[in-house]
């Protein structure tokens, strides 16, 4: 038996609709680890589980949060636990969906011991950037190549706390991450991860891309800056909602945008999928949709028996 199951794969892999169906076969309920679904306002550009899904299998953790606030691994830690611990009261299976990979890991296996912080390493690094991100970025590369591979050239907050950690501690955050890992970790269970081939996955990236650009994402940008949303929020940052906020700002074209997004989309799936395949103990599963189901509940079956479900 096992306390959960864990659903990962890359962006537009399909694993909204392949949890819900596995939920529904197995008894379980969705927990998302998404970093923006927690977001109230986010709707189109994150691809929330639709309203129809998410009527058939309970939800938990999207749109626990205002735009304007700043959701942490730390906070989804705590949230993720209280939603399992309920689910398994209820005598339902936890089924963790979503492609927030450090959550998933931070959840799995505990936020790994920090060494202090050191306002004076993060004003120089925070500095540097402001006058040579590339050579930021670089020298991350340089100091933890682990960590550069799986973070975004652009995100500077992930990218000056490796480097912070990193510079504090003597040793690459990955190290550490690896010295916590499978000693800490916190719940038996069972985790899955959505394979596909590049380009059917990219085919579906371009899809998603265009469809949440027609359904009205730029008008969403717009109402939340309208509504008072900081324009350098943390949830401004998804990708998709950057893009649309520079082309409120003026300073991108709607064109220049989609294709923006979609390239950002792509690399994006290509850090999930690295991250991935150096996590020990991930079963995979080939292929999408019914083919896909049909293995997961063949897992799931191996390792609770025939009736599934928690301990």
């Amino acid at each position: 038996m096992i306390d959960l199951a864990v659903l990962v794969g890359p962006t537009a892999a399909g694993k909204s609709d392949l949890g819900v169906e596995l939920a529904e076969r197995v008894g379980g309920e969705i927990v998302s680890a998404d970093a923006f679904a927690v977001y109230r306002g986010l709707d189109i550009g994150t691809a929330k589980p639709t309203a129809d899904l998410r009527a058939r299998v309970p939800h938990h953790l999207i749109d626990i949060a205002d735009p304007d606030e700043t959701y942490s691994a730390g906070m989804f830690m705590r949230d993720a636990a209280a939603a399992i611990d309920g689910i398994r009261s209820r005598g339902r299976l936890p089924i963790v969906v979503g492609g927030t990979l450090f959550y998933v890991r931070s959840l799995l296996h505990g936020l790994f011991p920090e060494p202090p912080k050191s306002p004076a390493v993060r004003r120089y690094l925070l500095s540097l950037w402001q006058q040579r991100p590339v050579e930021v970025v670089r020298w991350l590369e340089l100091l933890d190549p682990d960590s550069a591979a799986r973070i975004a050239p652009g995100d500077q907050q992930r990218v000056l706390r490796a480097l912070e950690v990193t510079v504090a501690a003597g040793r690459p955050m990955t190290e550490l991450w690896g010295a916590a890992g499978p000693a800490r970790r916190r719940y038996d269970a069972l985790v899955m991860g959505i394979a596909l081939p590049r380009g059917i996955l990219h085919a579906r990236i371009k899809q998603r891309v265009e469809a949440i650009f027609a359904a009205g994402l730029l008008d969403e940008v717009r109402g939340l800056l309208g509504a008072g949303v900081p324009a350098d929020a943390h949830a401004l940052k998804a990708i998709g909602y950057r893009e649309c906020r520079d082309v409120v700002r003026g300073t991108m074209t709607l064109d220049e945008a989609r294709e923006r997004t979609t390239i950002a989309t792509r690399q994006l799936a290509k850090r999930q999928i690295s991250w991935l395949r150096g996590e020990a103990g991930t079963e995979w599963l080939q292929g999408a949709d019914e083919m896909a189901l049909t293995q997961a509940i063949s897992h799931l079956e191996a390792r609770c028996g025939s009736g599934t479900g928690p301990a």
